[in-house]
């Protein structure tokens, strides 16, 4: 049997584990390590174990997850949901479609201390769906505008996903933050204005509220203002170069703890909280991280990742189609299973092809990141649309899609945007 055929052999194997419900992290080790073994020797399989995995888990680098995770539990705690979406309204409440918008802010504002698409999803909804229900807005618009705004969780940074394919290609965690910036405000705004579109042509699905008082927009950003200064001191330092991603993320957490400590939100059971969350988080991410090295060791010793990048540069095809074609596979990926778990599955198939085919690998690294989210609102899964659903099962899931429906052109917009000028991701660097 060839090397190519074992390989092939072994990804089918791997999702027919995934599809029984074995964990990702389970599946990609098992067939890794049992791969391994059958081409080479048991104690070559033992050595990858303890040597590589090893090398790769207990990477100083790794800990940055941690402290991130950390940072974003203990602001959650701190009430900042609530801030964010009073203070967004306060400032814009009196528009058509203004609670819609203020979802998408206020995702984008949760988004930047939480790095989860599905936490921001379910955070933000639900605060968000029971006040545009009270409004009187259209439930298709916003049952959409809660799951998309949800995947705006893993583009901006600070982002677990971005630091994750970082690891696993090899990247500057910086650069990715750096790179993600443009990209996330420009989608921020994609669907701003899709909403506005939406609700200048049909100003029933989403009605104006009250105009606020300056007084009342200005005291609305008390609570929101130190987490922005926080997160300006996080992320402006790192892109400074004060601190490393690990130094910038301690510094998250200390800031993070004086804020609570500030807004009075701290006790006991809420650090227990936190502490426990982070451990969690972080123990899936490390898992899916010790799995994707046995795995990609078993497909390096195969060569496959090798192999399809000169096939792919091998086709009689602009570079361009090719790289279309790799974007709708992470887009279908995302849509039939967990983000995080789909990359660390295919960067070591794909990132090869992306290099063969002349590409910056920071730029990829923000597409499949972006596609991937898409995913997460994309038929017949798409993850976000489940959490809105068990948010509020009065929704069905023909409003719920046909309302996420509106937020897939602003995505295809920004993709074809990003891919016919990498520019706009790269001129940052």
């Amino acid at each position: 049997m060839s090397f190519t055929t074992l390989a092939l052999i072994g990804i089918a194997i791997l999702f027919l584990l995934i599809l029984v419900r074995v964990p990702i992290s389970f599946a990609m080790f098992i067939i890794g390590f049992s791969g391994v073994m059958y081409i080479t020797t048991p104690m070559a399989a033992y050595n990858v174990i303890t040597s590589g995995m090893w090398e790769q888990v207990s990477s100083y680098s790794l800990s940055v997850i941690p402290l991130f995770v950390f940072m974003g539990e203990l602001l959650f705690r701190s009430g900042i949901t609530e801030k964010i979406f009073a203070a967004a309204y306060s400032w814009i409440g009196h528009r058509r479609g203004s609670m819609a918008t203020t979802t998408i802010l206020s995702s984008a504002g949760f988004a930047a201390v939480s790095g989860s698409n599905t936490a921001t999803a379910a955070t933000v909804g639900t605060i968000a769906l029971p006040e545009m229900k009270r409004f009187g807005y259209d439930r298709k618009l916003s049952a959409g505008s809660v799951a998309a705004g949800g995947t705006l969780g893993v583009i901006i940074p600070p982002s677990a996903v971005l630091i994750l394919i970082a690891l696993q290609a090899e990247l500057a965690i910086r650069d990715l933050f750096v790179a993600s910036i443009i990209p996330g405000l420009l989608l921020v705004g994609l669907f701003a204005g899709t909403i506005g579109i939406l609700c200048s042509r049909n100003p029933d699905i989403g009605p104006a509220g009250g105009r606020s008082s300056w007084t009342n927009r200005w005291r609305s950003l008390g609570g929101v203002i130190e987490v922005f200064v926080l997160f300006l001191l996080v992320l402006g330092g790192l892109f400074s170069g004060w601190f490393t991603s690990t130094e910038a993320a301690a510094v998250g957490c200390v800031g993070a703890f004086i804020i609570v400590l500030l807004q009075g939100k701290f006790s006991r059971k809420t650090f227990a909280e936190a502490v426990v969350n982070s451990l969690r988080s972080s123990a899936m991410i490390l898992f899916l991280v010790a799995g994707a090295v046995i795995f990609g060791r078993f497909l390096t010793i195969t060569r496959l990742p090798f192999m399809v990048g000169e096939w792919a540069a091998a086709l009689p095809l602009p570079a361009i189609v090719i790289m279309a074609c790799v974007l709708l596979i992470y887009v279908i990926g995302g849509a039939i299973m967990d983000a995080m778990g789909f990359l660390v599955l295919s960067i070591p198939i794909f990132f090869p092809v992306a290099l063969t085919l002349g590409y910056d690998p920071i730029w990829f690294g923000i597409m499949i990141c972006i596609v991937t989210s898409m995913g997460a609102i994309t038929p017949p899964v798409g993850v976000n649309a489940f959490i809105v659903k068990g948010l509020d099962p009065s929704l069905s899931f023909k409003d719920i899609f046909t309302g996420v429906g509106y937020f897939l052109i602003p995505y295809l917009i920004c993709i074809s945007l990003l891919l016919a000028f990498p520019q706009i991701v790269l001129f940052v660097l």
